[in-house]
Order: C-alpha cells, then sequence, then structure tokens
C-alpha cells in the first residue's frame, strides 16, 4: 500500500504543478499546444525516472554540503541525453519545445523531488515516485494544453475541430489565457480535493530539509 500510495500521490493530491505549483514556467509557456506538451511531459518524466534512481543509488556517497550541485549535473547529464535523443527522433518537437527542453535541468519540480525523495529513499520508491510525479506533470501540461488550443486554436493535437476552428478565442493562446486556465485548474483540483490536497502546515519550515541551514527554525 505505501508503494501504491508513493506512486499515485503526485496524480492529484501533491501534482506539482497544480497543487505543489512547480514546473510553473514551462507550463505556461509550452502549454498551448497539446502534442508540444505531451513531448515536454514525456521527457521531463524519463529525466526525472533517470535522476531519481541515480540520485537514490548514489544518496550515501554525494556529501551533504554538496548535494544540490551534484544533483544539478546528475539532472543535466540526463537531459542532455534527453535533447539528444528528442533532437534525433522527433526534430520539429525538439524546434518547438527551443530552450524549453535544456532548461528541464533547472525544474524545480525535478530538483525538489531528488532533495526531498530520492535523497531519503532506495532505489524503487523513488522511481514509482518519479513515475507518479512525472504523469502528474505530464497530465496536468497535457490538460492545459488541450484546453487552451481548443478554445484558443480550434484544434486538438492539429486535428482542426468543427466550428471552434473559425470561432475560437485567440486570447486562450497568450499569456493571460495561460494564467486563466492554469487558475482554474488549480480551483478545481482543490474543490474536488474538498481542500485537503496538502494541509497548510506541510508548507511551514519545519518540513523544509535546509530549514536548519537558513536559521528559520533558530529564529
Amino acid at each position: 500500500m505505501k508503494k501504491l500510495k508513493t506512486l499515485t500521490v503526485g496524480l492529484i493530491k501533491e501534482n506539482p504543478v497544480l497543487v505543489l505549483v512547480l514546473g510553473t514556467c514551462p507550463t505556461l509557456a509550452i502549454s498551448t499546444n497539446a502534442v508540444n506538451s505531451l513531448g515536454m511531459g514525456i521527457a521531463a518524466s524519463a529525466v526525472l525516472l533517470g535522476s531519481n534512481i541515480f540520485i537514490s543509488l548514489l544518496r550515501n556517497i554525494i556529501p551533504d554540503k554538496v548535494r544540490i550541485p551534484c544533483y544539478i549535473v546528475v539532472i543535466a547529464s540526463f537531459v542532455t541525453l534527453a535533447e539528444m535523443v528528442v533532437e534525433a527522433f522527433a526534430y520539429s518537437l525538439y524546434q518547438a519545445l527551443g530552450i524549453y527542453l535544456p532548461l528541464i535541468v533547472v525544474n524545480c519540480v525535478i530538483l525538489g523531488r531528488a532533495e526531498m525523495f530520492a535523497n531519503k529513499n532506495g532505489v524503487v520508491d523513488s522511481a514509482l515516485d518519479a513515475i507518479g510525479m512525472g504523469a502528474g506533470f505530464t497530465l496536468a501540461i497535457v490538460a492545459m494544453a488541450s484546453i487552451r488550443e481548443i478554445f484558443g486554436s480550434g484544434t486538438w493535437f492539429g486535428m482542426e475541430l468543427p466550428w471552434l476552428i473559425n470561432n475560437n478565442i485567440s486570447i486562450f493562446t497568450m499569456a493571460p489565457g495561460g494564467f486563466i486556465i492554469y487558475g482554474c485548474l488549480i480551483a478545481w483540483v482543490n474543490k474536488i480535493s474538498k481542500g485537503q490536497a496538502i494541509k497548510k502546515k506541510e508548507f511551514g519550515c519545519e518540513d523544509c530539509p535546509s530549514a536548519a541551514a537558513c536559521g528559520k527554525l533558530a529564529s
């Protein structure tokens, strides 16, 4: 049951985009097109899986004082590999994602899971966490992109939709539309979870792994 919870918690209760509000930059920038969003979700999930497993394997070897730089090196290695694969086998997607593909290196979802989970758990649990969080990230960004593409462009995954293709609302493809849909999706998740997705106290300093270093607890 614990492993099942680890696998599924990222879908709704701790969805990295709609609950933890991580990875906002690529979510807003890429989510104008469902195809591109799916590609970004898969790439980010692959990097998350690889980095979580690798960091879990090295968690007892990496010195605590340099763990963040080490995490970034590991993540950057997997991002480089993912970028090369996308460029080789999906060049149009590689061009569409542009700078946001290499910027997966600093995606808060990946670095956050490395710090909060992979650094403290075994390989199997870290892999399950990565799969769940990656799926949650992908579902959120594809859902947001689908809404924006359908109403903003009158298409879905590139397929033209009757009536909407000639009566689209272009603001949904712009930044204001992205923020509107993002806020609505966050409100929807909060509604279906009855406000219990993440308790407020879980965001306190006492649960932060860097609390001791920054001196917040002492103050």
